[in-house]
């Protein structure tokens, strides 16, 4: 049973687009998402897909429902590494960060634009600013709502950012079974994979998330939001 995710299936993708992008959210408020869900429903132009309240279940549901544009609360993806494994793996997906107080810093804004997150707009903003972040990060594939921009003034991807590089789909997976406790043995029976095949994915997790080893790289993963235990996230309606 699917658990954190809440979301209708979407139509053939080529009569869903025509209707316009399609949007989902990752929120761990309840009622936000509740807001949210409605406001897009009731909005020309916008379709809406589904939402889930943990970064953990965002995977599943991008896979599922591919939508055009997510929305991500900045307290579930403070460093930017799930913007950058779900951008990473689906080039046509817009990230619009919805960034809380404690985050409006160069520091935070700068981050996010480096992760590979196209849209930044206030949690707390005014719901039109919101919608207008949508629809221009999606049309023009950058924006910056204008009470953050003084925070990226001068921002220009380092070349650091530039080749940072996500965890692909296999990876991701062998992560959560290393999570799970799992050696490369089990690891590549679950995978059905070599061992030998296993250790290369597992040389790229720590070479993508800078880890200094298996244990190092679980740990940044949880602290990153990639990976969680007992998820129970209540969807929105």
């Amino acid at each position: 049973m699917r658990t954190g995710v809440n979301a209708r299936p979407p139509s053939a993708g080529g009569d869903r687009r025509a209707a316009g992008p399609g949007i989902a959210l990752v929120d761990p408020v309840p009622l936000y998402r509740e807001g949210v869900a409605a406001v897009v429903r009731r909005t020309p132009g916008l379709q809406w897909l589904g939402a889930t309240g943990h970064p953990h279940s965002a995977v599943r549901l991008h896979e599922r429902l591919r939508p055009d544009v997510l929305l991500i609360d900045s307290v579930l993806d403070p460093q930017g590494q799930l913007a950058t494994l779900l951008a990473g793996n689906d080039p046509a997906l817009v990230v619009v960060s919805l960034v809380r107080e404690p985050h409006r810093t160069a520091k935070y804004v700068r981050a996010a634009l480096s992760a590979g997150v196209h849209g930044l707009v206030p949690r707390a903003g005014e719901i039109g600013e919101v919608l207008q972040a949508i629809v221009r990060a999606h049309a023009e594939r950058v924006y910056v709502d204008p009470t953050l921009a003084p925070l990226a003034a001068g921002f220009t991807p380092t070349a650091e950012a530039g080749s940072r590089r996500s965890l692909s789909r296999r990876e991701y997976e062998v992560l959560q079974l290393i999570a799970d406790g799992l050696e490369n043995q089990a690891v590549a029976g679950e995978l059905y994979v070599s061992v030998e095949t296993v250790r290369t994915h597992v040389k790229n997790i720590l070479r993508k998330l800078r880890a200094r080893d298996r244990t190092h790289a679980v740990s940044l993963a949880y602290q990153a939001g990639l990976l969680a235990s007992g998820t129970n996230a209540h969807p929105a309606g």
